[in-house]
């Protein structure tokens, strides 16, 4: 089953994220330590230049994305979830999430 054949739900909650190799390899949503079992995409967009500058920088904040397999564990089935870093605050988001 595809992406396109799934229902996917939009979040927008913060998480907590482990990062080995450069690259999400757990994930804490809602209490529960999640297991990312592969990357399916990644991605950086620039925030449109009239939205404020990074005082450090100077520059437009930039989001970072992350596709992600991921299972909760103890039995539960894997799904896409997708994450999302804010360089500029470095707030981490769940974003969406296909099951």
């Amino acid at each position: 089953m595809s992406e396109a054949d799934c229902v996917s739900r939009m979040y927008g909650e913060p998480i907590g994220v482990t990062i080995q190799d450069d690259k999400p390899s757990r994930f804490i949503w809602r209490g529960r330590i999640h297991t990312v079992l592969g990357v399916l995409e990644h991605w950086v967009v620039s925030r449109e230049w009239w939205q404020r500058d990074d005082p450090d920088t100077g520059m437009p904040p930039e989001r970072e994305f992350w596709r992600v397999e991921a299972t909760p564990g103890g039995g539960v089935p894997s799904a896409v979830y997708e994450l999302r870093r804010d360089t500029g605050t470095g707030d981490r988001l769940l974003v969406r999430v296909w099951d």
